[in-house]
């Protein structure tokens, strides 16, 4: 019987971060280097794909883009940025090939930029865009993706906190697909977000509180809109993380053992109603100027990737004001004797208050993960799997593991 026990914990145990050093180490998929041409390489073939994606947005706008979205950018401005994209794809071919001598990938990132050229994107022109009862957020997926990828490639290549993990580890695929499903979906998520806050909510006669709210200085409003979502984020976080069968799904957003800017969107799409849902609720209830809303919107997309980021910059003093990288990796350490900690997305302060704040000087959680959680690879099976399964025993309180 003990050693039946033994068995089962070696077989269900996560590695521990020094066994995750020496994966690394061994592994085929060694972190990429600046001068080898690999990364020209990839960012050639790369910007090449997004322009022939965006062809179709231009081809088939009332389907693939959203109308919310149309509002920010012009048909010529979306031009110019296909030209600088193609230009900018044939530049880092020809860096790739210069750095690398070799030319599989400036073969390859050239001839997908040469067929978008063949396409129309030199070409191609805006139309007048017919209203339609569905449609994908494929302008916001590639957008998005194209200055995410902008802001942290670089951040986590020059200051990465883990300076051997690199950004093709074994499960970077999966959590591109949970990046590339949230956008295209944007509008049924966007929906059934916003339904909780408008069956409650909807029926009484806010008016006076918008006007209010809209009169206020951009400053005071913008924080008001910070602390109100943030302050119902925290409760929806924690409440995934105390109730049984709520964790079973949030915990395939810890899952990861690699952290880094896609991994915050490895997040279950039963979790993203709930918490949306939740911090939509003050959105709604305020009804904040077009302006504070934006803001909020243009933050909250770049900030939570920055909180997972794979990068060693602490922000000096402002990690006490926000939430930084360091701050949420404790969240998602995996030793549990820190679990419990930082669920605040936005304001430190927030988990003061509620005697959940953990920030120890300037160290770092050894590493990342669910302890003792077993998860199937893949989107379809991790999002199938916490309704039929627990990748846990059902004690949130688990001992730690060194008494085991």
């Amino acid at each position: 019987m003990c050693l039946k026990k033994i068995k089962s914990y070696f077989r269900v145990a996560k590695p521990t971060y020094t066994s995750t050093l020496i994966t690394h180490y061994m592994s085929p998929r060694e972190r990429l280097k600046i001068g080898e041409g690999r990364i020209s390489g990839y960012i050639s073939i790369f910007l090449a794909i997004s322009v022939l994606l965006g062809i179709l947005c231009f081809w088939y706008p009332e389907r693939l883009t959203t109308p919310e979205f149309r509002e920010v950018y012009t048909a010529q401005s979306m031009q110019l940025l296909m030209t600088a994209t193609i230009i900018a794809s044939f530049f880092f071919a020809l860096l790739s090939l210069l750095l690398s001598k070799k030319i599989k990938w400036a073969l390859t990132g050239s001839a997908i930029a040469g067929l978008a050229i063949l396409l129309g994107a030199l070409s191609v022109k805006g139309r007048a865009v017919e209203q339609v009862s569905w449609h994908i957020g494929l302008d916001w997926m590639l957008l998005d993706l194209l200055l995410m990828t902008v802001i942290f490639i670089p951040l986590e290549l020059f200051f990465p906190k883990n300076k051997i993990q690199t950004k093709f580890h074994e499960e970077w695929r999966t959590d591109l697909v949970y990046f590339v499903i949230s956008h295209l979906f944007i509008q049924f998520f966007g929906v059934v977000t916003k339904k909780p806050a408008m069956l409650f909510f909807g029926w009484m006669g806010l008016d006076k509180v918008h006007l209010w709210i809209q009169n206020l200085p951009f400053i005071a409003a913008l924080f008001i809109a910070f602390f109100t979502t943030d302050l119902f984020q925290y409760w929806a976080h924690r409440l995934f993380h105390t109730r049984v069968y709520l964790w079973r799904f949030h915990s395939i957003h810890h899952s990861t053992q690699n952290m880094d800017w896609l991994a915050g969107s490895r997040t279950h799409f039963m979790d993203i109603f709930f918490t949306r849902a939740m911090t939509f609720v003050p959105l709604y209830v305020l009804g904040f100027s077009t302006a504070v809303f934006n803001t909020y919107i243009i933050f909250i997309a770049i900030h939570a990737v920055l909180i997972h980021a794979n990068t060693r910059i602490n922000f000096g003093f402002l990690k006490y004001i926000f939430t930084t990288p360091q701050y949420h990796h404790w969240h998602h350490c995996e030793d549990p004797k820190y679990y419990g900690h930082n669920f605040a997305s936005i304001f430190p302060f927030i988990d003061m208050i509620f005697g959940t704040y953990y920030l120890p000087g300037k160290e770092w959680p050894a590493g990342t993960g669910v302890h003792e959680a077993q998860y199937p690879k893949g989107f379809l099976r991790q999002s199938v799997y916490p309704f039929t399964k627990s990748p846990f025993d059902t004690d949130l309180n688990m001992e730690e593991r060194s008494e085991r």
